[in-house]
């Protein structure tokens, strides 16, 4: 455990590390928030919640990279400050909107949202030299991990001990309790040296998005889509069986084993490549349905492929602070965010669709499936970066 002791020994990442979590616990429960005041509170049924929720995302999927240009060119305190403010807007005064002004103020709450899940992976990039960047990140996202886990459940227990506004109410305290946490901390996004470096100049987005990066983000959104579409399947597969009682559990597992593999990962001095971990998170993932029948079967049969969940978002973290300039670093980071949300919202409607006109188990190879596609384009990118490479060397 030497590499995490060292990590944890760098100026200001043991403080960093416990932010970041409290700070995305609110970005984990509002997709749960919205769905209950859309579903129970306004009783608009669970397919206008899922249409609130794709709005939502879609002013996510945009505002992240929009952000993360803002942060890059004027500091994160602005950043925090105007997002903090909109998304507070949103979830205090949604929760008095009619359905059809809660999906135009959504595309607006999403744009808003706070950086929450990009400003840990920036800091990173800043805070933490590129030897020991693997295991941060993967410290990173297992802490993602954990935040998924309370995040979720927090809201379910406001909702239904109190109700579905109580809980819009309580995620507009708790935006402003971490964006003013935030705003305190004001986390770095770049270092001493690469301060002192900045020129003012802005770096054109030619200059590093490109095969390769996109093969990252590419990786990123096809994590994703597995763990949403894997998701799906499990609630289907344990509804078709009349298990439904032990999502829970099941959910549970998946997610601690997701956590230790992420643990692992960040103690390897080598590891696989990213579209290694891709293609053999996807490929785990496609029998999965044949674990029908018990619960505790299809508990086991998570276990291989969540142990690369995290180690796979660990290294599209690495990669992109590895590839965009410190100047472009928050516009990337928002980018990699984009794809994240933009893979939840192909991968769940998509196995969705699958097991509503086939079974469960086409649910998980449908998800895996996609992963593996997903790898191939990558690694497709991947070798055109490395043809063309030498072409853009200047020569002697």
């Amino acid at each position: 455990m030497g590499l995490y002791r060292s990590t944890l020994a760098l100026p200001g990442v043991r403080t960093l590390m416990v932010l970041v979590f409290f700070a995305r616990v609110p970005a984990a429960a509002g997709g749960m928030v919205l769905t209950l005041q859309v579903a129970v509170g306004l009783e608009h049924g669970y397919g206008a919640a899922g249409t609130a929720g794709a709005v939502v995302t879609i002013g996510m999927a945009v505002g992240a990279s929009f952000m993360g240009r803002l942060t890059d060119r004027f500091g994160l305190r602005l950043v925090l400050v105007i997002t903090m403010i909109g998304e507070a807007l949103f979830w205090g005064f949604g929760s008095q909107l009619s359905y059809g002004a809660l999906l135009v103020a959504g595309i607006a709450g999403g744009f808003l949202t706070l950086p929450a899940m990009s400003i840990g992976r920036q800091a990173i990039a800043a805070l933490v030299p590129p030897d020991l960047r693997r295991t941060a990140y993967s410290m990173d996202s297992v802490s993602t991990e954990l935040s998924f886990m309370v995040g979720p459940a927090a809201a379910v227990l406001i909702a239904t001990q109190f109700t579905p506004v109580t809980a819009m109410y309580a995620m507009a305290a708790a935006i402003v309790a971490v964006g003013t946490l935030l705003l305190v901390v004001n986390p770095a996004v770049r270092s001493e040296e690469e301060r002192a470096a900045d020129t003012g100049e802005r770096v054109p987005r030619r200059v590093w998005l490109g095969p390769r990066m996109i093969a990252v983000l590419v990786i990123a959104a096809g994590a994703v889509f597995i763990l949403a579409g894997t998701e799906v399947a499990i609630v289907a597969e344990l509804r078709s069986t009349d298990q439904l009682a032990y999502t829970g559990i099941v959910v549970g597992v998946w997610s601690a084993v997701s956590a230790v593999g992420g643990i692992v990962y960040g103690a390897l001095s080598r590891s696989p490549g990213q579209v290694t971990l891709m293609a053999l998170l996807g490929l785990l993932t496609v029998p999965i349905g044949v674990a029908s029948g018990e619960w505790w079967l299809l508990a086991l049969a998570l276990i291989p492929a969540s142990a690369l969940c995290a180690p796979t978002i660990a290294a599209t973290g690495e990669e992109v602070a590895r590839l965009a300039p410190a100047a472009a670093r928050g516009e990337a980071t928002g980018m990699q965010s984009s794809a994240f949300t933009l893979g939840a919202a192909a991968g769940a409607p998509l196995v969705g669709f699958v097991v509503d006109h086939s079974s469960p188990a086409w649910g998980f190879a449908v998800a895996g499936l996609g992963g593996v596609a997903v790898a191939a384009a990558a690694a497709l990118l991947i070798t055109r970066q490395r043809r063309t490479a030498p072409l853009t060397v200047p020569v002697p």
